[in-house]
This record gives structure tokens, C-alpha cells and sequence, in this order.
């Protein structure tokens, strides 16, 4: 008889129930490590059909690391996974890994495909580079914001012409010199480290024939590019391109009702990355790009009938079916 295993996962313990013939026969607690929880799952079940667990920080590498261990590992959707959930009276961890193995038994569940290890480390250097850039942009406010609360205002710029004017107005500045020049210090070394990662990034995209093509498109750069084609991996994953722009969440959601029935803004499901480069990346194409081209004439056309927002959505979307 087969056995069906939920795993409510956490960062320190995971809750363990295991299902046989429609009865719950064993739960319990173990750490939360993916070799120790396939030792007790081979121990305490026989016949394993499906390890169900939820999306979360740790989905990645149990995913991998059960499949490793020769398990049936199934990651699926927290959002559907919640509705059933709920059902229970208490909420525990002991009551959702019964509720995931519930699921795992009926089959009742929505699969979410795991990305590799190669992608999530490319788009770890991705939010990583991002992470960084933020950093110095608010940095650099900070010390702009600063000097103007003592009359020196710092002049436009950017990278070393704002250093470079930063360190001319604190020249006789002794008091404000000793907090600002650390922070500028700081900013600058900031800088320097998210450069390196950004010529990381740019390295890879030129060795990467997808993100070559992709950066064909005008306004796609390396992050777009490199965000996408890791987001994506294999485009047998989709059966039909149309439902990349779903995927994305750049495609209206629709309530229908009895005599109601209307569409409403763009779902913003999936990527939330992904989906703003797209949609910075349709700005571009529609502002400021000079290469003519057949999105760009139908993006056009359709901001005269609508506003601006919603020709970049609908450019983004149609970007990210035609990538």
C-alpha cells in the first residue's frame, strides 16, 4: 500500500505526517535537514508515493536535495495549499503536515516547478548586484541630504564626479567631514563591489547564447535578459508562449459572477523581478529607443487609445511571449 508524506518545513524543525490507506499512521518532528528527514521517511514508511511541502526559503534545496535521496519530492503552491489548510480548527505544524499529506494523498494540489541550481545562482548574483546598487543610491542621499542641512549642496552627478564634488565642499568642513567622509567611504566601496558583480553579470550574458538573443531585443540588457532566461530555463516548460505573459502576471484577472462579469488590473502573480524589467524594458522601447520595429509601432498606437501605463504593460507582456 502506498504511502503519502506531508512535510511542513521550517528553519529549525520540520513536522512529519505520513498517510496509508486513507489513516494518518505516524507523525512527529525531525531537524530540518533533507538527509535526516529521508532517513526517517525509509524508516517509518515502506512504499513512498509522493513528499509533498510547501513553496518557501528552504523549497529549493529540499527539493533537490529529497530528489538526491531518491524520494518523490513534490514542492506546490502555498497560496493553494492555504484554502486547505485552513480547514483545520488549530492551527499547527502538526495539523498542515497532516494537511499536506491529505493533499498528497488526493492529489489535490497544484505542482510549482523548482528551478535548478545553476539558475538560482545566477539570479542570486542578479539580487545581489541590485541589492548593492540600491545601497549606494540611498547612501549617496543620505550625504546629499545631509550636507544641504548646512547650506553645501551638492551638484548633479553620478560615480566619481559625485565623490569628487562631495570631497571639494567638505574642504574647511573639519566637524561634518569627520561623519560624512565615512559614509563616502562607504559608498565607495559599495560601488566598486556591485561593479564587479555587474561585469560578472555581463560576463555570463555574453556567454550565454539565450541571453545573446534576448539582448538582440531593443531595451534588453544583461539583467533582463539573464533575469528571464534563468526565470524561464526551458521553454518546453510552457506548452504555449501566450502563457508566459500569464505566468508573469501580466495578464488582466477576470471576475465573472451571474450577471458580473468584468477584468480587472493585472494579476501580478509570479515573478515580481522579472515582470518590472520587462516592464522598464517596454518603457524604454516606447520612449526612447530609436530602432523602429513592429512592437514599437503597435505600443504606439495603442498609448494614443489608452494611457501610457497600461501600452508599457501591454508591450511588456507581448515582449515577454515573443523572448
Amino acid at each position: 500500500m502506498d504511502d503519502y508524506i506531508g512535510l511542513d518545513v521550517s528553519m529549525k524543525e520540520t513536522a512529519v505526517s505520513i498517510r496509508r490507506g486513507g489513516k494518518r499512521v505516524w507523525r512527529g518532528k525531525c531537524p530540518s535537514d533533507p538527509k535526516l528527514i529521508a532517513d526517517l521517511i525509509r524508516k517509518r514508511a515502506s512504499s513512498v508515493k509522493r513528499v509533498v511541502f510547501e513553496t518557501g526559503p528552504l523549497s529549493v534545496w529540499f527539493y533537490h536535495a529529497l530528489r538526491a535521496e531518491g524520494l518523490p519530492a513534490i514542492c506546490i503552491d502555498a497560496r493553494h495549499a492555504k484554502a486547505a489548510l485552513d480547514m483545520a480548527a488549530n492551527k499547527t505544524d502538526a495539523n498542515d503536515a497532516d494537511g499536506l499529506a491529505h493533499l498528497a494523498e488526493v492529489g489535490f494540489f497544484r505542482e510549482v516547478r523548482v528551478k535548478g541550481f545553476d539558475s538560482m545562482l545566477t539570479r542570486t548574483l542578479v539580487a545581489a548586484r541590485t541589492r548593492l546598487v540600491r545601497i549606494t543610491t540611498e547612501l549617496s542621499n543620505q550625504i546629499r541630504g545631509l550636507m544641504k542641512t548646512f547650506g553645501l549642496v551638492v551638484p548633479a552627478g553620478k560615480g566619481s564626479t559625485f565623490e569628487k564634488n562631495v570631497r571639494s565642499l567638505l574642504v574647511g568642513q573639519d566637524g561634518l567631514s569627520a561623519i560624512v567622509l565615512p559614509m563616502l567611504e562607504a559608498w565607495r566601496g559599495l560601488r566598486i563591489r556591485a561593479m564587479e558583480l555587474g561585469r560578472q553579470l555581463v560576463a555570463g550574458a555574453r556567454q550565454n547564447q539565450a541571453c545573446r538573443i534576448l539582448m538582440s531585443i531593443p531595451g534588453v540588457g544583461a539583467i533582463t535578459a539573464t533575469s528571464f532566461a534563468t526565470a524561464i530555463e526551458d521553454p518546453d516548460n510552457f506548452k504555449r508562449s501566450r502563457s508566459v505573459g500569464a505566468w508573469l502576471g501580466l495578464t488582466t484577472r477576470r471576475y465573472q459572477s451571474g450577471e458580473v462579469d468584468y477584468d480587472g488590473h493585472i494579476s501580478r502573480r509570479g515573478d515580481r523581478q522579472v515582470r518590472g524589467l520587462l516592464f522598464e524594458a517596454a518603457t524604454v522601447i516606447l520612449t526612447r529607443s530609436s530602432a523602429e520595429s513592429g512592437l514599437r509601432r503597435w505600443g504606439l498606437k495603442l498609448r494614443e487609445r489608452v494611457d501610457f501605463k497600461r501600452a508599457a504593460v501591454a508591450v511588456a507582456r507581448k515582449l515577454a511571449v515573443a523572448c
